[in-house]
């Protein structure tokens, strides 16, 4: 299965740690097994997690060296152990392997584009039974990788649980495929219904009234963070995914760094004040790891270079990838 990925738009990534026998105490980049470092033997695993990197950022609205974010997710893994403390597990007995980031066009968006979603395609049709994370990238690569599932699964109804400061339903006519039209491209493709995307997280000053009534228009379905909050996160999101559940085959989390509050989150390209903190969003996707028909995730809209100088929204991305991946470990047993 892993050489017919090798055939797919997908190169090694710019940097990967080498393997290595991890000791009794493991950190995250010895549990990671990237593609290009495996041994024979490796090759016949059955992986539980896929990971990919999509180094996208000219397709941002806003200046964006979101494409670096890749690099620097898998570089913060030496800063983590596999032990989560707060839920008393080991992740280490998850199998997680890294293959690569999907090929980039230097100035083609269009064919960047169509490469992310015949990589997405190609990764979820081999490795039916692993879990894909995807590290983006600008928000923009989030329209091509459901497109991408939506093929390898074109009978199942597909929804989208989003977690974001903004609607991503600015339009296309205007904006082409950016990451402000997401969302909009989903639904007006006839990929996603719109009545089955959630968006918890939105609040403040940052989405135009014209926005809030296409959501309207489409049956998009939003919470505001104020109102996420009265109610408690964990049981949003927990009520949320019950009632996508109930529509759809299959949920698709996309989870744009830009919902953190700029205190936590200095390194997104559109940060705000009013936003989660990060305590916040960790229960977010752990709740949501925990859902059996959440089938796919991504991270994205995350510039290290914007971030401060002890990289803490690169550190925070890296710990919502693993809070999520604990609610899939419990998930599992």
């Amino acid at each position: 299965m892993l050489n017919n990925i090798n055939q797919l738009p997908i190169d090694s990534p710019s940097f990967s740690w080498k393997k290595v026998t991890p000791g009794k105490d493991v950190k995250v980049n010895e549990w990671i097994q990237s593609i290009h470092h495996l041994d024979k033997d490796d090759e016949q695993n059955d992986w539980d997690i896929a990971l990919m990197g999509v180094p996208l950022s000219r397709s941002s609205i806003s200046a964006s060296g979101a494409s670096e974010f890749p690099e620097w997710f898998r570089r913060s893994w030496k800063g983590f152990n596999t032990y989560n403390l707060d839920e008393e597990l080991d992740l280490r007995d998850l199998k997680v392997i890294d293959i690569g980031d999907v090929q980039m066009h230097y100035t083609d968006i269009l064919l960047s584009h169509q490469n992310i979603k015949d990589a997405f395609h190609g990764v979820t049709k081999e490795l039916t039974n692993t879990f894909p994370v995807t590290i983006g990238g600008d928000h923009s690569i989030t329209a091509m990788l459901v497109k991408g599932l939506k093929e390898t699964y074109p009978d199942e109804e597909i929804g989208i649980l989003q977690l974001d400061t903004h609607f991503d339903l600015r339009d296309l006519k205007d904006h082409g495929p950016t990451n402000g039209t997401p969302i909009r491209n989903l639904i007006e493709s006839g990929t996603i219904k719109g009545e089955n995307i959630y968006n918890i997280g939105l609040h403040g000053f940052f989405n135009a009234p014209s926005l809030v009534e296409c959501a309207k228009e489409y049956g998009v379905n939003y919470i505001t963070l104020n109102k996420a909050r009265k109610n408690g996160i964990t049981q949003t999101v927990n009520e949320t995914l019950f009632t996508l559940a109930e529509k759809v085959d299959r949920i698709y989390l996309t989870v744009d760094m830009d919902v953190l509050d700029i205190a936590y989150a200095p390194g997104v390209p559109a940060s705000t004040p009013g936003g989660m903190r990060t305590d916040e969003l960790f229960d977010a996707v752990f709740t949501a790891g925990l859902h059996p028909k959440v089938g796919a995730m991504d991270i994205v809209c995350l510039d290290p270079t914007r971030d401060g100088a002890v990289q803490p929204t690169v550190k925070a991305g890296t710990h919502v990838f693993l809070s999520f991946l604990s609610g899939f470990y419990k998930r599992m047993k």
